[in-house]
């Protein structure tokens, strides 16, 4: 059994996604949000998970912040700490403390459009593919190991919304699925830094750098 912690800012309807999933071998251990009026607090309440908040407005800066978000999530001893919608940029400190075992989940193909506002500048640039990546957590920002990619076409008429709202359907999907893979044992870094994951459906249990899907 893995236990994971999932950290939050609003709604996080990734944390939902997970949730409701219901992945066997997982044990969500709690919901951490750095915001006390976070949507998704109730929700994760009303499903019986324990909640805390660590209100970052709190501390004096970033660092204070981090070194009480990380007591907070270290007392739930968690295999996995889970980003869904954590709108905090965490130090370089508390991803190494975390290293191989956080993962976040963005909207884009990443390298393509790291940071924000990722739909409107691929609606600008004229892309014709966008998407969601989960990746490993790295010092350098949306810049981690990607675990698991999955595509949307861009469409004539598309807006910041209806793409938004495309990608976050595909987001919903691989999330738990990564998630699922961490706990099953079945990510492996390699030495080229490419993340691989054991397909039990082939002989020999093969590792493979999982394709893009759509």
């Amino acid at each position: 059994m893995k236990s994971i912690v999932i950290l939050i800012s609003g709604r996080g309807s990734n944390m939902e996604a997970i949730v409701q999933a219901a992945i066997p071998g997982v044990r969500i251990a709690a919901v951490v949000s750095n915001r006390p009026d976070a949507a998704g607090l109730a929700f994760a309440a009303g499903h019986g998970i324990a909640c805390a908040v660590v209100d970052h407005k709190a501390y004096a800066d970033r660092a204070a912040f981090d070194a009480a978000l990380a007591e907070t999530i270290d007392g739930h001893r968690p295999d996995l700490v889970v980003l869904a919608g954590f709108m905090r940029v965490l130090t370089d400190d508390f991803v190494r403390h975390y290293a191989g075992r956080l993962i976040n989940i963005h909207p884009s193909l990443l390298p393509a459009f790291p940071g924000l506002h990722t739909h409107r500048r691929a609606l600008e640039t004229g892309v014709r593919v966008h998407g969601a990546t989960v990746h490993f957590v790295t010092p350098t920002l949306d810049c981690g190991p990607i675990v698991v990619q999955a595509a949307v076409p861009v469409l004539a008429g598309d807006d910041e919304a209806t793409l938004a709202a495309r990608v976050l359907a595909q987001e919903h999907r691989i999330y738990p699925q990564a998630v699922r893979w961490f706990a099953e044992d079945r990510l492996r870094l390699g030495d080229d830094g490419r993340v691989r994951v054991r397909d039990e459906r082939q002989a020999g249990a093969a590792w493979t750098v999982p394709a893009l899907e759509w």
